[in-house]
């Protein structure tokens, strides 16, 4: 899978990310979503719920540009840097 890179100052926002699939949420249905993808960049991409709690996204000072999503604590276990 081929995406670009958007809104991060610290990647050519030109560039291809490459992913691989790592995990998704078995325990999510119907759609087995949160999903989790390693990048070729040292970095990784989460698919998850988005957060619209107003209080919790004053708290997080979130700049333009980036967004907040949710994952359960069951993918955790699936983050790695042996990859």
């Amino acid at each position: 899978m081929k995406i670009e890179a958007r809104n991060n100052p610290q990647l050519d926002r030109r560039a291809i990310m490459r992913l691989t699939f790592v995990a998704k949420d078995p325990d999510s249905n119907p759609t087995q979503s949160p999903t989790l993808y390693r990048t070729d960049r040292g970095s990784w991409v989460v698919q998850g719920w988005v957060v619209t709690d107003p209080d919790a996204l004053k708290e997080m000072n979130i700049p333009d540009g980036e967004t907040a999503v949710e994952i359960p604590d069951r993918l955790v276990p699936f983050f790695r840097t042996d990859t």
